[in-house]
């Protein structure tokens, strides 16, 4: 590979992967330390519906009036990408996390060998706006002339190509699909890819920007939205709210890293992934299971070992339960010991890119020693009875962290983190 490997640098014969740089926008925080130190305060980003570019009587006819909206947001502070800024709005935020994780790796640009990176950047639902901006053209406004840059717009690798020509990655370059568990895919993808030697470094995550009148008017027909709030394993619960976002990680195999002198955050120790291959909505047992005993078995950790686990916590009535008994059967007796939250309950549900935001909270919990909140869990649903760290985070050791990213379609994809190399 051209590379020196010390001793360490490789794990059962395997080269190891770590984190050097994250970055993420989202409804609390448009980079790392405004978005930790809102999860650290167990602030909420939930507010009233806007920014919805249709005819109004439509936007009133929606019975959902709340989500999880990226604020303040201004790419032009940090891209300076022409084309880029002309994107779909998954694009922009994808780019402007990858930008603030590639400014914290201190990789330079262009990458000084570039086939020998990759760049996984997925989305659930890719451009949406877009779409919903060319049918509303279309269809309510009468207007036929059409964006020459729609296809380019909407389709749901431009995020991959975008930040690729930014760094100038030549190895693989794409994005994953598989719902709200894209970006974790995408994250176990990329730890492959170096594990195996596929590539020395990359950026990996996953960007989704889908709260749009048509996107609303499909979810809220599932019945699976809440009207209120997002209270994951509370009684009280009664469905999600849908969030934007992005969550991404710069990776680079061990030495590469060492060999410049990058301040290592974390490391990425164990990736599992499962299909229900049972039912398109409702969550099963054994996918989850699975996914999460082969992240354990790839990192090489016990359960016991698992300090914090941020959980998928939908607040939906099955998934938190099913999710609950999942965690039970794989950590057995170290599941009562385990500290677990979702931070779904102040960010939302981000999609497909949840699990590439979770990731980021599970990495500073490893840094700072801290374990964020399940906030607006006043009193926990009876068949969730393990710990959720209700409402206020703690102060804890974390060595290291999982993260559950389990999708409609029973995709499942699990993550172990561990403390950077000694």
């Amino acid at each position: 590979m051209g590379l020196t490997m010390g001793k360490d640098s490789h794990m059962n014969g395997a080269r190891r992967v770590v984190v050097t740089g994250m970055g993420v926008v989202t409804p609390i925080g448009n980079d790392v330390p405004t978005f930790w130190s809102a999860l650290k305060e167990g602030k909420s980003g939930i507010g009233p519906l806007r920014d919805i570019d249709f005819p109004e009587q439509y936007v009133r006819d929606l019975y959902i009036q709340i989500a999880c909206q990226v604020k303040d947001f201004d790419p032009k502070r940090r891209l300076k990408n022409r084309l880029l800024l002309l994107a779909d709005r998954y694009s922009l935020l994808a780019a402007y996390a990858a930008h603030e994780a590639f400014e914290q790796s201190k990789l330079e640009a262009p990458l000084k060998n570039p086939y020998r990176s990759a760049c996984i950047i997925g989305s659930g639902a890719g451009g949406m706006n877009t779409i919903e901006w060319a049918y509303n053209q279309l269809f309510t406004k009468n207007r036929r002339a059409g964006d020459p840059l729609l296809l380019l717009k909407f389709i749901g690798s431009s995020a991959a190509a975008h930040v690729g020509i930014d760094y100038g990655i030549k190895g693989p370059t794409f994005g994953t699909v598989s719902a709200c568990a894209t970006a974790t895919h995408a994250i176990g993808l990329m730890q492959r890819f170096i594990r195996d030697g596929v590539a020395d470094v990359g950026v990996a995550g996953a960007s989704e920007s889908a709260i749009n009148y048509g996107s609303m008017k499909a979810w809220q027909s599932m019945r699976v939205l809440s009207p209120d709030g997002c209270y994951p394993f509370a009684k009280k619960r009664n469905g999600t709210v849908l969030g934007e976002g992005a969550g991404m990680l710069v990776m680079e195999e061990l030495e590469h890293a060492r060999a410049r002198g990058a301040k290592i955050l974390a490391e990425v120790k164990g990736f599992g992934m499962a299909s229900d291959a049972k039912d398109m909505i409702n969550p099963d047992l054994d996918g989850p299971k699975e996914a999460m005993r082969q992240a354990l078995e790839d990192a090489g950790v016990a359960p016991s070992e698992i300090d914090y686990l941020n959980a998928h916590g939908t607040a939906t009535a099955l998934n938190d339960v099913n999710e609950t008994m999942a965690i039970k059967q794989v950590f057995g007796d170290a599941a009562k010991k385990l500290a677990i939250s979702s931070t779904k309950s102040m960010h939302g549900h981000l999609l497909g890119a949840s699990g590439g935001v979770e990731a980021v909270a599970c990495i500073k919990a490893i840094e700072e020693g801290f374990v964020p909140p399940t906030t607006g869990l006043s009193e926990p649903d009876p068949r969730c009875d393990l710990d959720y760290v209700p409402n206020v985070g703690r102060n804890q050791p974390v060595t290291h962290a999982m993260s559950n990213s389990f999708a409609f379609g029973g995709l499942n994809a699990v993550l172990v983190f561990g403390p950077p190399p000694a």
